[in-house]
């Protein structure tokens, strides 16, 4: 669980039509735990935390005025959450698909050093999770991927 004395400085904030929906499939396909959720007086949330370890995630809604879901585009989103793992990427591969994620990308190493795997949650979010399997040096991910990399 977090600690809410030094709370996470980036927290993303995402729109669901049905934030407490949401809050479940989270809790069951990721393993976000919840810390608290401020309801609207409407069966909406104005305010949730979820917690993944030390990180933290608010859900909203249902969106309004500028906010909206991807459910509502046809699955367009202009963000994606990317969580980076510890361990238990393929497990957590498996426990998404089994909640009903939509896979996009099966789990694979990539030439940085990371295996990856991409997905969509009920309405439409895009999720990346990572995990480091091999620490390369930014000269050795350049060589390995061919890309310029500044830093």
């Amino acid at each position: 669980m977090s600690d809410r004395a030094s709370p996470p400085s980036i927290s993303p904030v995402i729109w669901y039509r049905d934030p407490r929906a949401a809050i479940a499939w989270l809790e069951k396909a990721f393993g976000f735990e919840t810390r608290l959720v401020v309801d609207d007086g409407a069966g909406g949330v104005i305010h949730s935390e979820l917690a993944l370890g030390r990180d933290i995630i608010m859900i909203v809604g249902p969106p309004r005025e500028r906010a909206v879901s991807p459910a509502s585009f046809g699955g367009r989103a202009t963000q994606s959450v990317h969580v980076q793992l510890a361990e238990g990427l393929d497990a957590l591969c498996e426990r998404a698909r089994a909640c009903g994620a939509s896979i996009e990308r099966e789990p694979q190493d990539q030439p940085y050093g990371d295996r990856v795997f991409t997905c969509r949650d009920l309405e439409d979010h895009p999720w990346s999770f990572g995990q480091t399997v091999q620490v390369m040096s930014v000269q050795d991910m350049a060589q390995a991927t061919g890309h310029k990399i500044e830093v």
